[in-house]
């Protein structure tokens, strides 16, 4: 395994200053060569708040009402599952490890309507935190899809433009809460088994205290390093298409640990269920036109990835790709 040195680290406070040119450089290679960076550092005295714009104190609040929550509504669920998980119908181990993942989860979706208020076992403290949280989230996310264009050369608010969806004019953003328990068979079973994100772009809160995270970089497995306050920032595959290959999404997974309870809050900021996503014209090139990513509404291509989720991204973007060229040979024909 790749060691975690050189994980990029972006701390968004030098770009109101006279670094900024540097800091735009790391987060243009962070999105080029990893796909993957954090966002952190630098604690103002006075405000608590962490050069991403959270401020610190909702943010351990967020993590105390999480971890309390599994305690008390999901902990017991989980245990069930897992008494019985690896053993199911008498099946093999290896067999059924293969399509299991070691987590407790539950969703939360902002926009384009919230349905906060229809989650059950969350208390009012809890609905409160987690839509101020979001908020922050939100305006994160489209600060930094800003920061993109201008590295890209792209207009101010293209991506964020491009993510709406024509019938309600806005993205789709929500939440995944995760619980990763500790696992008696980390050998066997993947705590979230490898993969690409769908969407946009991703903003993780993490546990500090367990790891588990990895990506995969030049062929090896590289841990993301859990560190307190930070948001861990990921580009998913509408990105990789709308940049046209510039940036690209890149395979995760969690290692399930024998030790320790993971707390994941990862808020997915997606294009709209019928925005129509294919390349920026200012990012294909006359000579790439035949060979650029393909164009498609983004509900069509998460009906695609909910079926294959955990393989690899190039045959659902050649799908597309292919339903591009069948059509056009068609229009020709006729």
């Amino acid at each position: 395994m790749a060691p975690a040195l050189s994980f990029p680290i972006i701390d968004m406070g030098l770009l109101d200053g006279e670094e900024r040119p540097a800091a735009m450089e790391l987060l243009h290679d962070a999105c080029e060569n990893w796909g993957f960076f954090e966002v952190d550092i630098c604690v103002t005295v006075i405000s608590s708040i962490l050069n991403h714009g959270i401020s610190t104190e909702l943010m351990d609040e967020v993590e105390r009402l999480t971890k309390d929550h599994y305690k008390r509504v999901r902990e017991q669920r989980f245990l069930e599952f897992a008494s019985k998980a690896l053993t199911k119908d008498g099946c093999d181990d290896a067999k059924v490890a293969e399509n299991l993942d070691w987590e407790s989860t539950f969703f939360v979706r902002h926009l384009p309507e919230s349905n906060l208020a229809e989650i059950p076992d969350l208390d009012d403290g809890y609905r409160r935190a987690m839509r101020r949280f979001a908020g922050e989230l939100e305006a994160l996310a489209e600060r930094l899809l800003d920061l993109l264009c201008e590295n890209l050369g792209l207009d101010k608010g293209y991506l964020a433009r491009a993510f709406r969806g024509p019938s309600k004019g806005a993205p789709t953003f929500a939440t995944k809460v995760s619980s990763y328990p500790p696992c008696p068979r980390p050998d066997l079973v993947s705590g979230l088994r490898a993969h690409t994100d769908a969407g946009g772009i991703i903003l993780l809160f993490q546990d500090d205290r367990v790891g588990g995270l990895q990506l995969l970089k030049d062929g090896e497995w590289v841990d993301v390093p859990p560190t307190r306050h930070s948001i861990v920032v990921n580009l998913g595959d509408q990105l990789e298409v709308i940049t046209n290959g510039r940036y690209k999404s890149v395979v995760h997974r969690v290692v399930a640990q024998p030790d320790g309870n993971r707390m994941s809050i990862a808020s997915f900021y997606n294009p709209g269920s019928d925005a129509v996503i294919f390349p920026a014209p200012a990012l294909v090139k006359d000579e790439e036109a035949a060979e650029a990513y393909p164009r498609f509404v983004f509900e069509d291509y998460m009906k695609l990835y909910v079926r294959h989720k955990f393989e690899a991204k190039e045959p659902r973007f050649q799908a597309f790709k292919s339903m591009e060229t069948d059509s056009s040979n068609r229009i020709a024909i006729a």
